[in-house]
């Protein structure tokens, strides 16, 4: 695997694993996965592109190649990395392949950054899964892992920082609805079917 080039400011414990995501604004995708136990933190920032250290502005303006992007640390004790995995797909529509809701551009198109073989492997039978569950091809890259910059600080832990703001961001775009039509019936489905194999 290429050289990884990444600044990272947070401290990340001793015996954390990493997963690194992009799944459209990262101030939702960090909310999600830090509702999961066993996460001990997530980062938002830039993955992906050529450019070192770019700004949100550079970000925004798709001049990088980055996707904005949350990197997961967690305890691999309580929590693994498929489960990581549903949380993702549950908080994306996974058939956007120029977005995600009402951010477009290249920089909120979705992404799985591997960065071990087992992850890659792992990732590429969970899109085969969902897959499944819709019509149109699921456009989720699956990419090794080069790059990662973090975002600027009042990005971080934003949905805690300005609740509502977030709360009126992230109905807004459509992400909440989506889930709650979408995701919410594809499991409702899972768990019917997995009740009547019983």
């Amino acid at each position: 695997m290429a050289r990884v080039r990444e600044v990272i400011k947070e401290e990340v414990p001793p015996g954390s694993e990493r997963a690194v995501f992009a799944g459209g604004c990262f101030w939702c995708l960090e909310a999600n996965f830090q509702a999961l136990p066993g996460v001990r933190g997530a980062i938002n920032g830039y993955s992906g592109g050529e450019e070192v250290n770019p700004s949100y502005k550079e970000i925004c303006d798709q001049q990088t190649g980055h996707r904005e992007a949350v990197l997961v640390y967690y305890d691999p004790e309580k929590v693994g990395y498929e489960a990581l995995l549903d949380v993702f797909w549950q908080s994306i529509d996974p058939t956007d392949s120029d977005g995600q809701f009402f951010d477009r551009g290249f920089s909120y198109t979705t992404a799985i950054f591997y960065l071990n073989e087992e992850q890659k492997r792992l990732a590429e039978a969970s899109k085969q899964a969902v897959q499944t569950n819709f019509d149109r091809p699921v456009a989720t890259a699956i990419l090794p892992y080069v790059s990662f910059y973090e975002a600027e600080e009042y990005h971080q832990e934003f949905y805690q920082k300005s609740p509502r703001r977030y709360k009126d961001y992230s109905h807004a775009s459509g992400r909440e609805e989506y889930k709650r039509l979408v995701w919410e019936a594809i499991l409702k489905q899972r768990a019917d079917k997995k009740k009547g194999s019983v």
